[in-house]
């Protein structure tokens, strides 16, 4: 048997945690540079609330609904879905993260008849210990588990956790289930699915595998309908080999001059570097892309991707970093207001053993980069992210923030021409978050008090 555990609105029940004030107030959080809703609590859903609204059309559309907004807070969503996950990993043989909010679990060596109790038994757990709300679904495969999860968060009556383990309740949940809400059908194959009749997942499931098989000229596809089936049909490998890992983000307003878009740049490669060595990996391949603002017609427009290849694959932030920039070099072009840049790192494979390059062979430089990165990743961890990132990471403060910084310095030191060594801020404090919340679990300036 599989189980899923799938945090019930995620980033939202990560703000009440520390807000529990805001139990039943209708809640949504932004995307980066407070742009526009990506998660909503079941209230601000109730009352209308879209995914994709943006935050200025709030006050416009629910005038008469007060609404909590945050901005996003991913260094409190990643340590409290971290510690969702360490329970999971104690009470489970064996798991695998999907995503933030999401974590397959492997149950062999737990009796079926035992799995309802367990399952109910975790979620009030996790809901004790860590103040995060879980719904958990159970079948024999991935798919019908993923099924059952949503059943768990949508029904009060299964308790948080519900099982597919019969053929009856398997056709039932089938029944049950949109097309485009099954795991691995895309929007594609979702509308032309519809076109051909299929409305939900039971459709679908009724027909023959070789019309499947026709349709589509799919394998994964093809799976899918298997594990509707009731067939365990999707390899575990699948689930944790990643082909690319992107970080990008549009900016808060327009950036047109290479320093400031190069800083963002070696911010998101410095963020894949990360990803890479989290999941013990390195990747072959490192990718920039920039674009302008499409909707600004009365801009010149501009867009391009390149990529180059490693000569040894890597997960260290400095060659990676190094690699993106200089992809940024080829590509920029002077005179554009650019809105977005990304970094793709591709070719990702694991990190031991590496195919080294003959020509390219420096194990003592390797073994200390592997170590500095060790050491970084350890302070940022104890310390909050970004105490630590390397001089390409680090923005230029704007004007007034610099003289401010140069008087305190000439106050302190005395000096008139004292000029202070810190000229920058980091990734964190370059966004917009005018509603970020604090971070008290991992950053002792914003530890709570108590009176």
């Amino acid at each position: 048997m599989y189980g899923i555990a799938d945090l019930d609105n995620c980033y939202v029940s990560c703000e009440r945690v520390f807000r529990p004030d805001l139990k039943g107030v209708p809640v949504v959080v932004l995307s980066n540079n407070d742009g526009c809703v990506v998660a909503r609590s079941n209230e601000a859903k109730a009352i209308g609330v879209k995914e994709g609204t943006p935050y200025y059309q709030l006050a416009e559309l629910f005038p008469n609904n007060k609404i909590a907004v945050f901005s996003s807070n991913y260094e409190l969503y990643g340590e409290l879905t971290g510690r969702v996950i360490s329970i999971i990993r104690k009470e489970t043989p064996a798991y695998f993260r999907y995503s933030i909010d999401e974590c397959f679990m492997y149950l062999d060596g737990i009796a079926l008849e035992q799995l309802q109790t367990w399952g109910e038994r975790l979620q009030k757990r996790v809901k004790r210990e860590v103040g995060i709300p879980i719904s958990i679904g159970l079948a024999p495969n991935k798919t019908l588990a993923k099924i059952a999860s949503k059943l768990a968060k949508k029904f009060e009556a299964y308790n948080h956790c519900c099982m597919i383990d019969t053929d009856y309740k398997r056709e039932r949940a089938l029944e049950w289930c949109p097309i485009d809400d099954v795991w691995g059908i895309g929007r594609r194959y979702a509308a032309k699915l519809q076109s051909l009749g299929c409305k939900t997942a039971l459709d679908f499931a009724k027909h023959h595998k070789d019309w499947v098989r026709q349709t589509f000229n799919d394998i994964n596809i093809v799976r899918t309908w298997q594990e509707l089936n009731g067939e365990d049909a999707v390899p575990n490998e699948e689930l944790a080999k990643k082909k690319s890992i992107c970080t990008s983000r549009s900016f808060n307003g327009m950036i047109d001059d290479f320093e400031t878009l190069r800083t963002n740049v070696s911010n998101y490669a410095a963020r894949c570097s990360e990803k890479l060595r989290l999941q013990n990996t390195v990747a072959t391949t490192v990718g920039v892309f920039v674009n302008t603002n499409a909707f600004r017609e009365d801009l010149a427009q501009y867009w391009n991707f390149q990529e180059t290849r490693l000569i040894t694959p890597t997960n260290s932030t400095i060659p990676i970093v190094s690699a993106a920039c200089d992809v940024l070099q080829k590509i920029f072009r002077q005179g554009y207001k650019y809105k977005k840049a990304g970094v793709i790192v591709m070719g990702i494979g694991p990190e031991s053993p590496i195919q080294q390059d003959l020509f390219d062979l420096n194990a003592e430089q390797i073994e200390k980069m592997r170590r500095l990165d060790k050491v970084i990743d350890r302070i940022n961890r104890l310390n909050g992210s970004e105490t630590i990132v390397i001089g390409a990471q680090q923005y230029t403060l704007k004007e007034t923030d610099e003289h401010e910084q140069n008087q305190n310095c000439m106050e302190t030191t005395g000096c008139k021409h004292a000029k202070p060594k810190i000229k920058v801020d980091v990734f964190a404090n370059a966004i917009k978050h005018d509603f970020k919340s604090p971070n008290p679990t991992t950053r002792w300036s914003d530890i709570i008090k108590l009176k």
